[in-house]
């Protein structure tokens, strides 16, 4: 099975050092737009009703869209803007900024703390730079092809687990309203997963759950979904900590695959073995 992005940077992959300035003007703007959806937080839920909740989830977008979106465009003249965080598939060629105003909005607006801001360049559909930062905690993890991922200053390694019946992992929903048929995929690999692996997490967004994943707290996430937004991220952030990142079958993930999973190299095979049959 080959892997998406490979464990440890080649000498082929060295990040560019155009990549690695933008890296600061990525993560400044992020860091800006993140107060914004700090001061819209509060610690109880808002909204009762359907129309309500949306409402909110839209005014956060809006809100820090309108402080992150010149920015980002402006530091990387000719590049693209993906404008639906919820679509899938692959993108036309070129360079597209994939990002997610509120990564984990629908927690934001229940007054929970799960959420961050973040944007990611992706290149001719492999994403090539990433900034997810937390504003509750201030914690910013960061990723550039071939120069591995980082928590602020400190590099990021994924955990050095061999054994799936040791792993704690993870799932969720990419999106509300998904067919039947994912949803009942989901059910059928967490029961899969809760014989075969010790814990299993289910919870959104997955970004949130990607950067456990490359930190080493986790030791695997897998998705039934091409949800850009919410695995663009976390995959580079999983590769650069010397992570494998595949689809389902073990084939190279990209933003047109249609599933998804990112571990430690020790468990993926086992991984695999036991999601494949439900993919």
């Amino acid at each position: 099975m080959s892997t998406a992005m490979p464990s440890a940077p080649s000498v082929s992959s060295v990040p560019s050092a155009a990549d690695q300035a933008l890296l600061s003007e990525v993560s400044a703007a992020v860091r800006t737009a993140g107060i914004t959806l700090r001061e819209r937080h509060t610690p109880h839920a808002r909204g009762v009703s359907l129309d309500e909740v949306v409402a909110e989830i839209h005014a956060n977008d809006e809100a820090v869209l309108e402080v992150l979106r010149e920015p980002l465009l402006r530091a990387r003249p000719g590049s693209q803007w993906a404008e639906d965080e919820l679509a899938g598939g692959a993108l036309p060629a070129g360079e597209w900024w994939v990002v997610d105003p509120a990564e984990g909005n629908i927690n934001h607006v229940h007054g929970m703390d799960d959420w961050s801001v973040t944007a990611t360049l992706v290149r001719d559909n492999r994403p090539v730079l990433t900034v997810v930062h937390l504003p509750l905690t201030g914690d910013t993890y960061t990723a550039v092809a071939g120069g591995g991922a980082r928590l602020n200053d400190r590099p990021l390694e994924v955990s050095a687990k061999t054994d799936l019946g040791a792993a704690l992992i993870g799932t969720g929903q990419a999106r509300p309203g998904e067919d039947e048929r994912t949803f009942r995929r989901i059910g059928d690999s967490v029961t899969a997963m809760l014989v075969n692996g010790l814990v299993v997490r289910v919870s959104v967004p997955a970004t949130m759950q990607l950067i456990h994943v490359a930190a080493g707290r986790t030791d695997a996430f897998w998705q039934f979904s091409d949800v850009r937004s919410g695995l663009v991220a976390g995959a580079l952030l999983v590769s650069e900590a010397g992570g494998t990142v595949t689809d389902l079958a073990g084939e190279p993930w990209h933003t047109g695959s249609r599933d998804f999973l990112a571990s430690a190299p020790g468990i993926h095979t086992a991984a695999l073995e036991v999601l494949a049959p439900i993919a």
